[in-house]
């Protein structure tokens, strides 16, 4: 019965957004089996009123599941005693992750090959780790047919172990140093997510390293010209854009912080970004869900 009850909850379509008849189906993921941000929650609000305020899409939401249990921590210098308790939270701990594990693959039946029929693209907002979909191939061979791709922050921080996902988003995240100020260059003043920018976009954010990367196959959209926290000299991509077969893949790194997302401001969070900051990285991330969704173009 609990099962039951879990699987309508999280998997039975969630509707926010736009209620136009013609407006995209957007598929919001926001399960995590790495690190987990705080922002989720905020993301997935933004990305909901962006739906609903644009009358470009409506948006059904993966998310995590409940009560993700936490491993039992080994006592230092244990007694026989200790050792028998740790022992016991250990095994219970190690049922009660398999029973949680069996809910994120409940959850994620969503993006099965018949899941995906009834939508026009899926966005990863701060995904991590390695996500048990159904069937991964079959995620990137209905991308590769003509639907969209949006990866918010750390989509790239997502299936290190799997090359074709790394290979379709377009780089993977390698490293980060502490949250800096940084001025990234509009390379594509053009493009729909970078049309509203000037020539630089001054943001306080965690900002990613790259690794297995390449420019040339991809339309950059914000860059750095130095590391964030070093300043050395080199090229350090924020955001781009691809095609991928018939469909479009837009990723941007940026979206760590609460203050990214939001113009409202969370008790008892230091806000580092200024309103005007987050209304521009809600227009530029508008911008590249209209573009994947096919809604605008890059003049």
């Amino acid at each position: 019965m609990k099962k039951t009850l879990f699987s309508a909850l999280l998997v039975t379509s969630l509707a926010f957004g736009a209620t136009a008849a013609d407006a995209k189906k957007l598929l919001v993921v926001t399960v995590t089996t790495g690190f987990r941000h705080s922002s989720i929650p905020t993301a997935e609000k933004i990305i909901a009123k962006l739906g609903q305020e644009s009358g470009a899409y409506t948006i059904d939401l993966v998310q995590q599941p409940p009560n993700k249990p936490n491993a039992p921590k080994k006592p230092q210098n244990p007694t026989p005693e200790d050792e028998a308790k740790f022992k016991e939270a250990n095994e219970k701990y190690k049922a009660e992750d398999a029973a949680w594990q069996a809910q994120v693959k409940i959850v994620l039946t969503a993006l099965s090959a018949e899941g995906l029929k009834k939508y026009d693209g899926v966005v990863f907002a701060n995904t991590t780790g390695d996500l048990p979909l159904p069937d991964r191939q079959a995620f990137l061979d209905w991308i590769k047919a003509g639907h969209a791709f949006v990866g918010m922050h750390s989509a790239t921080d997502t299936f290190h172990g799997f090359r074709p996902y790394i290979e379709m988003i377009g780089g993977e995240f390698q490293s980060h140093g502490a949250q800096a100020t940084v001025d990234c260059a509009n390379e594509s003043p053009k493009h729909p997510c970078c049309a509203h920018l000037s020539q630089t976009f001054t943001v306080y954010d965690e900002i990613y390293l790259m690794k297995n990367f390449d420019r040339a196959n991809v339309q950059p959209l914000l860059g750095l010209d130095k590391e964030p926290n070093k300043k050395t000299p080199g090229y350090f991509p924020v955001a781009w854009c691809k095609d991928f077969g018939q469909g479009k893949v837009f990723y941007t790194s940026l979206g760590h912080r609460e203050d990214m997302w939001d113009t409202e401001t969370p008790a008892g969070f230091k806000r580092m970004n200024s309103v005007e900051v987050a209304k521009a990285y809600q227009q530029h991330i508008l911008g590249g869900i209209k573009w994947a969704l096919g809604l605008e173009k890059a003049k």
